[in-house]
């Protein structure tokens, strides 16, 4: 439950701090007193959109905190999917700078204001004036049913299974529409996978065809250099091989004379040795430097070839074109399975449509039961608010298509007139029986804990007298199940609660403030006493203010 909520420069509030307690609370005060800014600032914390405007000192930020007692049981699992740590005592705070900058945190962990929202959403129902209108909604209509059913853990099954069985009929959809639309294309694909395949294309032969045909049309030049190169090695009677065997024979007598010169030997001795293997292997260059002109009319023709394919599938590089034909081989591979792939989905979505099936007839047996008992209960409730002879009747219709919630469509049918048939709410419902309907559903609803706080902005407006003191009751057995709290101008509602707010409006000689305070027994006498006599307090006012409180 709402524990207690801090407001520091929100318009009229410069710094207020408010202690709730368990039960029913009212809040009373003038009109303009302030207590829709209470709200504003509540609804701020819990992850409203924020308005610059909200700042009274334009100058300082606005900071609101919230702080709740929670159940572990109810709350710690969402906490959990929301990779927060979880406390007993929970603390929701935004501010907003004059720079008009937002920041959310909870329990002093910065967070996203859609995280904010998505949990603050779980902690307190804000009931404005103009929220009985969500009762001619036929999604509110059927989230309200789902609550008397307590159908959150089904639900949650099917929409998983839901989502599965949608994905796979997209699936087949798009298997279908590509065999359909691809049968021309995959001829064509395997036109060109088949001319690739008989090219019978070789990683890296291009390159090395490229390098082998620039060879051979340099073959003379080769020839020529190699030749030139092996005459003056080895093949002239001046060659530097015989020359550099001279200076060995050289050395190696002028070794024996002058020892110092050994070193010299040696070295001349393995450039001999070094140059020997040049030798050689010029000798086996030229001898291989003879190209057959057939097998270079061969190579020619496979790189005009290569060449041919690579311009034709418009690729830069040969190793493009293998990629291509590798693409090609997958595609075309991929749709001659389709046949076998539509027929498995097919399969798989047959089956997960069945899965579903159950699960939504669980859903409408559930909510057909559920239903029952709700339009009775709410019944009884409007029919004690100036409305007997009001009918409330929830039809649950069972379609043949599936929807993310399940296959039923939920109709709130509704009378207040004797001999009139129940008619859908938004065509038949005028603005005040919509409140005192949405209050009794409300009061049914919050029968199973649906949510620890509830607020009513003002929800008893249009009404008086013993119909006021009745909406007073009923509000009242609401604290019993969970924290309740309504702003009202009905003397008749606000003596029934267990604490009781006062709102007023004060300012300094420069500017207005709002400020909030908890009635003693006294004051609240006094209070009612004004509520009741247009705020000229008189002995029978007090004395029918007394008597109201008792």
């Amino acid at each position: 439950m709402l524990q207690q909520l801090q407001i520091s420069n929100y318009t009229l509030i410069d710094d207020l701090t408010v202690r709730f307690g368990s039960g029913f609370s009212v809040i009373t005060g003038e009109t303009g007193a302030g207590k829709s800014l209470l709200l504003g600032a509540l609804g701020f914390v819990l992850g409203d959109r924020s308005d610059a405007n909200v700042l009274y000192d334009k100058e300082k930020k606005c900071v609101v905190e919230a702080t709740f007692s929670l159940d572990a049981k109810m709350f710690k699992p969402l906490f959990d999917t929301n990779d927060l740590d979880y406390e007993d005592t929970c603390t929701f705070r935004r501010e907003l700078t004059p720079q008009k900058k937002s920041r959310a945190f909870i329990n002093d962990t910065p967070v996203t204001l859609q995280t904010l929202k998505d949990i603050g959403n779980q902690l307190v129902d804000i009931h404005s004036q103009h929220d009985s209108l969500l009762l001619t909604n036929a999604d509110f209509q059927l989230h309200l049913l789902d609550e008397i059913a307590q159908n959150h853990e089904l639900l949650d099954t099917y929409k998983k299974e839901y989502a599965v069985q949608v994905a796979l009929r997209q699936h087949l959809d798009e298997l279908q529409t590509a065999a359909q639309k691809n049968s021309a294309e995959n001829d064509f694909l395997k036109f060109q996978l088949d001319e690739l395949e008989k090219a019978q294309l070789k990683e890296g032969e291009y390159d090395d065809i490229e390098q082998t045909l620039h060879r051979m049309e340099n073959a003379e030049e080769i020839k020529t250099l190699l030749s030139t190169a092996n005459m003056l090695v080895s093949n002239s009677d001046n060659a530097i091989l015989i020359q550099l065997g001279e200076l060995v024979n050289t050395l190696h007598r002028l070794k024996t004379l002058l020892p110092e010169t050994a070193e010299l030997e040696q070295r001349i001795e393995a450039q001999h040795i070094e140059l020997k293997d040049i030798a050689y292997d010029l000798d086996h260059f030229e001898q291989d430097s003879s190209f057959d002109e057939e097998q270079m009319q061969r190579l020619q023709e496979r790189y005009d070839l290569l060449s041919r394919l690579m311009m034709k599938h418009h690729v830069n590089d040969f190793p493009d074109l293998l990629a291509l034909q590798s693409s090609i081989a997958q595609k075309v591979s991929a749709f001659e399975n389709i046949d076998e792939q539509i027929i498995e989905t097919q399969k798989e979505l047959k089956e997960k449509t069945q899965e579903i099936n159950k699960l939504a007839d669980k859903l409408h047996q559930r909510r057909s039961e559920a239903a029952l008992q709700f339009e009775k209960n709410v019944t009884e409730l409007v029919c004690q608010l100036a409305m007997p002879h009001a009918v409330f009747h929830i039809s649950v219709e069972h379609q043949d298509h599936f929807s993310a919630n399940g296959s039923d469509q939920v109709r709130f049918l509704f009378s207040a007139n004797k001999g009139i048939a129940a008619d859908d709410i938004n065509r038949v419902a005028s603005g005040g029986e919509l409140s005192r309907l949405m209050l009794s559903i409300k009061s049914v609803v919050s029968r199973n804990n649906y949510i620890p706080t509830l607020i009513f902005d003002e929800i008893d407006t249009g009404v008086s007298g013993e119909v006021a003191a009745k909406l007073g009751d009923i509000m009242k057995g609401m604290g019993d199940s969970l924290q309740l709290v309504s702003i009202t101008h009905l003397p008749q509602v606000a003596s029934k609660a267990c604490h009781h707010f006062f709102i007023y409006k004060d300012n300094d000689g420069h500017r207005t403030f709002s400020h909030i305070r908890l009635l003693d027994n006294e004051e609240r006498v006094t209070e009612i006493a004004k509520m009741l006599s247009n705020d000229k307090v008189t002995a029978e006012a007090l004395k029918a203010a007394e008597v109201l409180l008792k």
